[in-house]
């Protein structure tokens, strides 16, 4: 069987399709790569944030899938929407990677927690700038957008001194000899699904075409953890533009899972760990998003959306 796979055409992006056609192929079936771009492809100068976190780098990539052009859609998990269109899901997640946050820099040394002299670090992420000013707000930043060679090369230019960015991607794209400083998931908790590529199809979709797909590239205990994460953002009804995080862990048959929200002016957080079995995962996302609005979560996402929309 041949699969058709649809992709956006960055160096990680292509990383990953070529990651999933080899999973393909080892299962004895043929893929070919289709490259598509793009809305957050083709606006690389304005923050994520303010063109609309909504499908900003997945909606002409399920055109494709709606009209038959692909038979698979390859993405990295934390940029998918907490609600996908009618008519898409996402029937696989691959193998985790390492999921911490990573600084990423040019020079020899980084001293992140020196408060006397303060670095500036990129990032495009709400999460991330949110966190940093909670946890570390001596640290400067500068929005810094583009595909991972091209923001290294804006650091080397002198944007800024390091770069914040998900271990994955760095790794994935063999720049580990950049990683300066690995971050604790105690602060800086991922944001839903960093780490794993998602596979999202259309409902019309062969139904052995998709039993195919789902053997030859789901992980199941990593599909566990990713559904409970997805559906604590959907519950939240976060994107790209809300500082939410989650990140669930498997031990056995249990799901672990820390959650919460952080405000734009990293001020409030708000963060719950919950525990429960791995075959009620989406439960547990749903009961510590509840838990987590009841918290103040809903009055930190109204000051959110309140803020963004002005």
């Amino acid at each position: 069987m041949n699969i058709r796979i649809g992709t956006r055409g960055s160096k990680l992006a292509l990383w990953q399709a070529e990651y999933v056609k080899n999973k393909l192929e080892k299962a004895g079936h043929s893929a070919e790569i289709k490259i598509i771009e793009t809305k957050g492809d083709k606006i690389l100068d304005v923050a994520i944030s303010k063109i609309g976190s909504k499908g900003v780098f997945t909606e002409e990539i399920e055109a494709q899938l709606a009209e038959g052009n692909i038979d698979i859609a390859v993405h990295s998990a934390k940029d998918m929407q907490s609600e996908l269109p009618t008519g898409f899901e996402l029937i696989a997640f691959t193998e985790r990677e390492k999921v911490n946050d990573v600084l990423v820099s040019h020079k020899d040394s980084i001293d992140f927690y020196n408060k006397e002299n303060p670095i500036v670090i990129g990032t495009s992420s709400t999460r991330r700038i949110a966190t940093l000013k909670h946890f570390y707000p001596h640290v400067k930043t500068v929005d810094i957008r583009g595909n991972l060679q091209t923001r290294i090369r804006k650091m080397e230019e002198g944007l800024c001194d390091a770069i914040l960015l998900a271990y994955a991607g760095v790794h994935r794209m063999n720049y580990d000899e950049k990683i300066k400083l690995e971050l604790s998931t105690k602060e800086f908790i991922p944001a839903v699904g960093q780490g794993s590529v998602a596979i999202e199809v259309h409902k019309t979709i062969d139904q052995e075409k998709k039993d195919i797909l789902r053997f030859a590239l789901n992980h199941k205990q990593t599909e566990y953890c990713l559904r409970a994460e997805r559906a604590y953002l959907k519950y939240l009804q976060g994107g790209c533009s809300i500082p939410v995080f989650g990140l669930a862990q498997l031990e056995g048959n249990s799901i672990e899972m820390e959650a919460g929200i952080i405000s734009l002016n990293g001020k409030e957080r708000i963060s719950l760990k919950l525990t429960d079995e791995a075959s009620r995962a989406e439960e547990l996302g749903n009961l510590i998003a509840k838990q987590v609005l009841k918290k103040g979560g809903d009055k930190i996402l109204k000051e959110i959306r309140e803020q963004l929309s002005e």
